[in-house]
């Protein structure tokens, strides 16, 4: 129901803003470029995200149907299965959603979009099979999508690109920041979904991994920290690709010891990819139509604007002001942001205090509205409960975090 009352939302707000942009500024084509901005958001949804997306969920549901009847999903759950059983209590011990869930995290962690997605609506799919109510989000589907949508990407790279097209004399320096705020979105997002399903988070067993993983990105900061950025860039690139194709080549070298017919398999779960993808079009565009509307209209911009006149009565530094579009887009739309932050950059400067933030705010989680649209349109849940107000304070908790280590590390 949230996210129901939340799409009516986003088309009223808009049209309230425009109404009162018409009536008192005098703007006779704001509404057109609304409605120019609703069907151009229909068509990206299809062309720029949907069937795009439909080559490599083929792709990739079809590797994974070879890794399954290869028995590396299986492993991979029996490794992480003492830690997710904590975390997930309702998903049997063993289960192949365990080792598929961990797929998607690791390929988000190593910043391998186009492989996370598949692992992750895969992921979805196999929790849909045991959620009791199909069109409810069940505890599971609740802990993966905020943990998802928190996750941490170690190495922004594409961020990094970005800063250096636009002149930025080293462009990685935003690494650390990012790091930091998505670490403290993704455990946000944990202890609000643990509060919320009485989850222990004191067991030993989930104190032990949490410090594991801790301990293992301290150590990848402190390693990264030390060498050139050109390094890091390389060692970004090399490591992430090749754990990806070592993957491949691993499922293929299984199936073929426990003699599977390999062709057969990746056709079979090939033809699912294919189905996923058709069956997320009509979320995508509901909610990227919605969102499109609201930004179109300008009432964005006139939230910021608000904002920096509020924090401009206060006594703080406000100059984190500046970069709060990226901030406040990045919840509605990964490429809406995208186009802040370019914007702040090219405004202010891929160096200045702003155009750093506005990249650590890109860097800091992923795109809620469009992760749950995605998932959860995958498996037709209609429910998804507290799943968006979830995902939100962790983004809120990154954007605090985010703002809070740009002035320790650039102001």
């Amino acid at each position: 129901m949230a996210l129901n009352y939340l799409w009516i939302a986003f088309f009223l707000i808009a049209f309230i803003v425009a109404l009162l942009k018409l009536i008192f500024l005098g703007d006779t084509e704001i509404f057109k470029l609304i409605v120019d901005g609703m069907f151009d958001s229909a068509e990206t949804s299809v062309m720029n995200i949907a069937l795009p997306l439909a080559g490599v969920m083929t792709f990739f549901m079809g590797l994974l149907n070879i890794g399954e009847k290869a028995g590396a999903i299986n492993f991979l759950a029996r490794i992480v299965g003492p830690f997710f059983n904590r975390l997930f209590p309702e998903v049997p011990k063993n289960h192949p959603a365990s080792g598929q869930m961990i797929m998607n995290f690791s390929a988000n962690m190593l910043g391998l979009d186009n492989a996370a997605t598949p692992f992750g609506l895969k992921a979805m799919q196999s929790l849909q099979e045991l959620n009791p109510s199909k069109t409810v989000a069940s505890n599971a589907q609740i802990m993966f999508m905020v943990l998802h949508s928190a996750g941490p990407v170690l190495i922004p790279l594409s961020i990094m690109a970005q800063r250096a097209i636009y002149g930025a004399k080293d462009a990685s320096d935003i690494f650390i920041p990012c790091l930091i705020a998505t670490y403290v979105a993704t455990v946000t997002g944990l202890l609000f979904v643990s509060f919320k399903q009485k989850i222990n988070l004191l067991d030993r067993v989930i104190i032990t991994w949490l410090g594991g993983i801790t301990a293992a990105i301290g150590l990848l900061l402190w390693y990264l920290s030390s060498i050139p950025k050109e390094q890091i860039e390389i060692f970004s690139k090399v490591s992430s690709n090749m754990i990806l194709f070592g993957l491949i080549i691993s499922f293929l070298l299984g199936a073929l010891r426990k003699k599977v017919d390999i062709f057969d398999a990746f056709i079979e779960g090939a033809k699912g990819g294919f189905e996923t993808s058709v069956r997320i079009i009509p979320y995508l565009v509901a909610m990227l139509v919605a969102i499109g509307a609201l930004r179109n209209s300008g009432a964005l911009t006139w939230i910021v604007d608000g904002m920096k006149y509020l924090f401009a009565l206060t006594s703080i530094n406000t100059d984190f002001t500046d970069a709060l579009p990226t901030a406040l887009m990045h919840p509605l739309s990964g490429g809406g942001s995208r186009a802040m932050m370019i914007d702040t950059m090219k405004t202010f400067g891929a160096d200045s205090f702003a155009g750093r933030l506005a990249c650590v705010f890109q860097g800091s989680a992923d795109t809620i509205f469009y992760v749950i649209a995605l998932y959860f349109g995958s498996v037709n849940i209609k429910e998804t409960r507290y799943t968006l107000w979830a995902g939100l304070t962790a983004d809120l908790a990154g954007i605090i975090t985010a703002i809070l280590v740009s002035y320790l590390f650039f102001h």
